[in-house]
C-alpha cells in the first residue's frame, strides 16, 4: 500500500487560524459580521475550495490517462448547510447537508467523453469522496463550455 501522510499546524488568535503546511501558509476565518477578522475564508468555504481543487487535480490526471483533450474547468461549487446544527442543536448535524458541483469544460471532446471524465474523476477525487462518504447530497453537472 502507498501511503501518504500530510500535515498541517496552527497558531490561532480569537476566530483567526494561521494554518502552516508545507511551505505554504494561509488564513482561516470568520467574517466581522461573525465575530472574525475577515482574513481569509471560513472553514467551511475552505472545504469548498479544497474540493475544487481535488477535482481539477484528479480530471487533469485523469485526462491524462485517457487521452481527454482537456484544457481548462471553469468550477462553480455551492454548498447547503442548517447553521441550528453548529449552533447547538443537536437534532441537525453540523455539515453540509448538499453540495452543487457546476464545471464548464473547455474541451473538443463529446458530451459523451465529458460524462466519462467525470464519472472517473468523482470516483477517484478524495474530497468528493469524503463528502460523499459523510452521506453528504452530492449533485454534479459537468457540461461543455460555450
Amino acid at each position: 500500500m502507498a501511503r501518504i501522510q500530510l500535515k498541517a499546524s496552527g497558531v490561532t488568535e480569537g476566530s483567526t487560524s494561521k494554518i502552516t503546511t508545507g511551505t505554504h501558509t494561509f488564513n482561516i476565518d470568520e467574517p466581522e459580521s461573525q465575530g472574525g477578522k475577515n482574513t481569509g475564508p471560513n472553514p467551511l468555504q475552505t472545504v469548498l475550495g479544497a474540493l475544487i481543487g481535488c477535482e481539477n487535480i484528479i480530471a487533469n490526471m485523469v485526462a491524462k490517462e485517457i487521452n481527454f483533450d482537456l484544457q481548462g474547468i471553469i468550477f462553480s461549487v455551492k454548498g447547503e448547510l442548517d447553521s441550528r446544527g453548529y449552533k447547538g442543536d443537536p437534532n441537525v448535524r453540523t455539515y453540509f447537508q448538499k453540495v452543487e458541483i457546476s464545471a464548464e469544460i473547455k474541451t473538443s471532446e463529446s458530451e459523451e467523453r465529458i460524462q466519462e471524465l467525470k464519472k472517473i474523476t468523482d470516483s477517484r477525487c478524495p474530497v468528493f469522496n469524503l463528502l460523499k462518504a459523510a452521506d453528504v447530497e452530492i449533485v454534479t453537472n459537468w457540461k461543455k463550455a460555450e
